[in-house]
């Protein structure tokens, strides 16, 4: 799927393929072979750039070429209401076009309306492209602190009742984090990598940028490495409620045998007593009228003496 954006009169538009002009923007989601050969035909980008972001697992890296720049970094993807993951995202930029490319519709190039479409201008190639950087980092940060507070529910969960439902939540939570965290030390290298290059003649010439460009670009390093500081440190934190709840279940399992040992060794003494008295010999209290009344009572003195013993060593 192809779409095309162009600032016009302060307000974001979307035209047609058959209307591009330079200055334009061009989202590329999930395209197909032809899509590719007629985007590069159309904006004379190579086809090795419109590509790169359509492997899962490529990797986040820069590449310039002569009149042409990929930053190509990992984004992230809600996947479900509980699974998140990060795709690559293509931007490719030359001297009158800038090309975004990724696998499937995203928060970073997709969710413009009336209130925010205005700060963006497409013939602006730089600023554009820190801006859509911009947001994926904080794309990031909305999305950890949705996972922060859905791990604090869990918890809370977790702590009255140790459910198998709660715990693989808790494990997708942990999956996701351990995405982000992948991701972001890779973007974050991206992030080092385009700063150093802005400073490049040949990079300067595709990527012209303004002071206030300049201060974008820094703050879009800031989040994300706050973004990163946030991942590592809740990644430890879940690591850790992972173990702590392995444990409880582990002596909650402990203190439910226990238990069931003292039981059975209180439910054997009346049966053993029983079937002593039971054998077809000559026993005790056999010709009694309160022989049944006296081997009961040596039962529940015998049963209570060991569940006294068993309560004194905390047993129960």
């Amino acid at each position: 799927m192809i779409k095309v954006y162009c600032t016009e009169n302060n307000v974001l538009n979307e035209l047609d393929m058959g209307r591009l002009c330079k200055g334009c923007w061009i989202d590329m989601v999930a395209p197909t072979h032809d899509e590719i050969v007629e985007v590069a035909a159309a904006t004379g980008i190579g086809t090795d750039f419109l590509t790169a972001a359509l492997d899962d697992d490529e990797k986040s890296r820069i590449e310039v070429e002569e009149d042409q720049i990929l930053v190509l970094g990992d984004i992230p993807f809600l996947r479900s209401n509980k699974d998140y993951e990060a795709l690559p995202l293509g931007i490719i930029v030359n001297r009158d076009y800038i090309v975004t490319v990724c696998l499937e519709a995203n928060g970073v190039t997709a969710g413009f309306d009336e209130r925010n479409m205005r700060l963006w201008r497409t013939q602006h190639h730089t600023r554009f492209m820190y801006q859509l950087l911009f947001k994926a980092a904080t794309l990031y940060l909305k999305y950890i602190r949705i996972i922060i507070k859905r791990t604090d529910e869990l918890e809370r969960h977790l702590r009255v009742s140790m459910e198998n439902a709660e715990l693989f939540n808790l494990l997708d939570l942990q999956k996701s984090l351990t995405y982000f965290s992948t991701s972001l030390r890779s973007d974050n290298m991206v992030m080092e990598r385009l700063n150093r290059l802005r400073l490049t003649a040949n990079a300067a010439a595709i990527l012209p940028a303004f002071e206030e460009d300049e201060d974008l670009l820094e703050d879009v390093i800031i989040e994300f490495k706050q973004a990163t500081e946030m991942v590592e440190m809740y990644s430890h934190i879940l690591n850790s409620m992972m173990e702590v709840f392995a444990s409880i279940i582990s002596n909650n399992l402990n203190l439910v045998m226990k238990f069931l040992a003292s039981v059975t060794i209180m439910l054997a003494i009346p049966t053993l007593i029983s079937g002593l008295w039971g054998m077809n010999v000559p026993v005790p209290f056999a010709g009694s009228s309160f022989g049944f009344a006296i081997v009961c009572l040596i039962a529940v003195i015998i049963g209570g003496g060991a569940g006294y013993v068993l309560w004194k060593r905390h047993m129960f």
